[in-house]
């Protein structure tokens, strides 16, 4: 082979390894234009990242706000019942007081008539219990006038003897005289 022969050879095979180096280039640099497009995507990725911390740290202290608002809450409307209890047992204890004050002014009603509850419902009971008082008071009324006895002892009368048989009669008679 000749010297031309090898040297043909060599171009073609430096012209190969140029194709190979541009190709080898080409490749590199597409690589390093995916690794800078990655490493774009990595640094937006942190971006969102450290933006999604951030936002969850306002979350996590608006949702601490929330439970210490709500804790507050809890405390409010449990004081509230309490007191509500409390004016609850005062009321029944007022309501009772008042019972016993309109009793205590209408002695002829019997207390029984008047149960109790609200203030309204003693009001209403008191009325029904006076009406049935009124009503009772006026019946005995009328009884005992219909029923009058004359003030003094009664006209003395002779005993009814018809009744009796004359032998029966007759030791009457002996018998009052006696006792003259």
């Amino acid at each position: 082979m000749s010297r031309r022969d090898d040297l043909t050879a060599m171009e073609e095979e430096m012209a190969d390894a140029r194709a190979q180096i541009e190709a080898l280039q080409s490749a590199a640099a597409d690589a390093e234009a995916r690794a800078a497009t990655v490493e774009s995507q990595l640094a937006e990725a942190r971006d969102k990242g450290s933006a999604l911390e951030s936002e969850a740290a306002g979350v996590r202290a608006e949702l601490s706000e929330a439970q210490a608002e709500r804790e507050a809450a809890q405390a409010q409307a449990t004081a509230a019942q309490a007191e509500a209890e409390g004016m609850r047992a005062r009321l029944s204890e007022l309501t009772l007081k008042y019972r016993e004050a309109r009793l205590a002014a209408a002695p002829h009603i019997p207390a029984d008539l008047v149960p109790g509850g609200s203030v309204g419902e003693i009001d209403e009971q008191m009325e029904a219990a006076q009406r049935v008082v009124s009503e009772l008071q006026d019946r005995l009324q009328s009884e005992s006038r219909s029923a009058r006895v004359p003030v003094g002892s009664p006209p003395r009368r002779a005993p009814d003897l018809s009744g009796l048989s004359a032998a029966e009669k007759i030791k009457l008679g002996l018998q009052e005289r006696g006792r003259r």
